[in-house]
């Protein structure tokens, strides 16, 4: 067994503008000495958008897992999950992923900026979780721009 030490900081930041300009003339006449007759036809296509998505995480945890393998070349992979539930919340925490050795320290500790191939999972569930989720009538609402 050994302790992963979670501290992630996860930012990411997007964003896009989009323009378009479209603009388009027909026109045609036709003259003779008793009868003038034109036709025309204009159209006009513009668009503008914008968009920004923004979205910050930090996470700070512990965990023991197990060592489930050791590798030919002697890093451990090591996996384990961790429940803990609070007045019908549950918190669910899976660390999974590859070690050297070396990164253990003396206190059987890694740090998981250590961890290769990591899998990290926070999962929670129970009355906040469901009340963070929109809705199935808010979700159909939504297809129809409401």
């Amino acid at each position: 067994m050994l302790t992963i030490m979670v501290f992630e900081n996860a930012s990411a930041t997007s964003s896009a503008d989009t323009g378009t300009n479209r603009d388009s003339n027909v026109g045609l006449g036709i003259a003779l000495p008793s009868w003038n007759k034109s036709v025309g036809a204009t159209a006009n296509n513009d668009f503008n958008g914008t968009g920004r998505t923004q979205r910050a995480g930090r996470v700070l945890a512990q965990i023991t897992v197990l060592v489930r393998e050791v590798l030919p070349n002697g890093d451990l992979r090591v996996g384990g999950e961790q429940l803990l539930e609070i007045n019908g919340e549950k918190q669910t925490i899976r660390a999974e992923g590859r070690v050297r050795p070396r990164d253990v320290s003396e206190q059987n500790v890694v740090l998981s900026s250590r961890l290769a191939e990591a899998r990290l999972a926070f999962v929670g569930d129970g009355v906040l979780g469901d009340m963070q989720r929109p809705r199935w009538w808010q979700k159909l609402l939504s297809l129809f721009g409401i």
